[in-house]
């Protein structure tokens, strides 16, 4: 027995209430029975039950009874040292539970229409703010998944490769504006191209493209058909998300400050083939609530499996309880066999 469990061992602590709750106990249900104590206490107090008489003692001799108190130690002693025990055969522990997590991952790109249309204001504060808070939603809900961002209007480039430093993609984000590319229009099938390069050497059992944009492909040097068609002999799967609504939209204030509103119109046709070709799915996404739905339904098709290990650290108490068990019995002993026994009766 070192010097060091001696020491914590005299501590007091052990005594106190908040480290009786902090403990874990693996018989609690041995705890219960303290509570049988006073019921056996009153029983043998029943069975040896005596006459007693009533007597008048002067004043001046009611000292030597504050004395004959002292009767009452061995059993103290005695109640103190079960409790102990009983506490030690509760097994008092704490344990300190490691869990490392683990997944395989899946890769996906975001790809997102950052064309002039995107400033139109049918979604809250327009549609690419809304996009951006969304996908950095996405972005937290993801565990070890490899994520990469391509922008595109007129032309498209990779904002961001393959990666699982989330605060650094989502960093590419928050500075994703209308002014990053000049030339205008919308050229789809060179983003999902880009994007499609950027997973072509990816390992990943699974690969996910999720495509949002508001028009038609009017710009690049490959039609959609072809790009989508390319990205399916990967083993990449698109989820396009056509945004916006059809008809009078707000866009901008006019002269006076008031709201101006343009006619809208949206062809799906392209989105939908993009997602078919390819074995994905298509959306219609017409208002803020709805895009975030639309996100959190691919967020639980495409969930990776998580792995976990546990280990935990179990450290007993009970010693601690038991020596102190054992040192008021040896006590109880000491007064009961002793001549002082004899004194704490007189």
């Amino acid at each position: 027995m070192n010097n060091n469990f001696l020491e914590n061992w005299m501590s007091l602590k052990w005594f106190s209430l908040n480290q009786l709750l902090s403990y874990e106990w693996a018989n609690h249900e041995i705890i219960y029975i303290i509570s049988l104590l006073p019921i056996a206490y009153l029983i043998t107090k029943y069975l040896n039950k005596k006459i007693t008489y009533q007597v008048s003692i002067p004043k001046n001799k009611l000292i030597n009874i504050r004395y004959s108190l002292m009767r009452f130690i061995p059993n103290l002693l005695f109640t103190i040292s079960i409790i102990l025990i009983i506490l030690s055969l509760a097994r008092p522990q704490k344990s300190n539970e490691k869990v490392d997590r683990w997944s395989e991952g899946i890769d996906i790109m975001l790809v997102i229409d950052i064309s002039e249309s995107m400033q139109i204001e049918d979604f809250s504060p327009n549609r690419l703010e809304s996009a951006k808070n969304v996908a950095k939603k996405f972005i937290d809900g993801r565990f070890q998944d490899r994520i990469g961002l391509v922008v595109f209007s007129g032309e498209s480039y990779s904002r961001c490769p393959l990666t699982s430093d989330y605060a650094l993609l989502k960093k590419y984000i928050d500075e994703i504006n209308f002014d990053l590319i000049s030339t205008r229009g919308t050229a789809i099938g060179s983003a999902i191209a880009i994007a499609t390069n950027r997973m072509r050497e990816s390992k990943s059992k699974t690969k996910i493209l999720i495509l949002l944009s508001d028009g038609d492909n009017t710009a690049g040097n490959i039609d959609p058909k072809t790009a989508s068609g390319i990205a399916k002999a990967y083993g990449i799967k698109i989820y396009s998300i056509a945004i916006g609504k059809n008809g009078k939209v707000p866009f901008g204030k006019d002269y006076f400050g008031r709201p101006r509103f343009v006619e809208n119109s949206l062809d799906e046709k392209n989105l939908r083939d993009i997602a078919k070709t390819t074995e994905g799915k298509f959306y219609r996404a017409s208002n803020n609530k709805s895009l975030e739905n639309i996100f959190s339904e691919i967020d639980e098709f495409e969930k990776s499996e998580i792995k976990e290990n546990r280990y935990k650290n179990t450290v007993d108490y009970y010693q601690y309880y038991l020596l102190w068990g054992i040192i008021f019995i040896l006590l109880f002993i000491l007064t009961k066999s002793t001549y002082l026994n004899n004194i704490l009766k007189d």
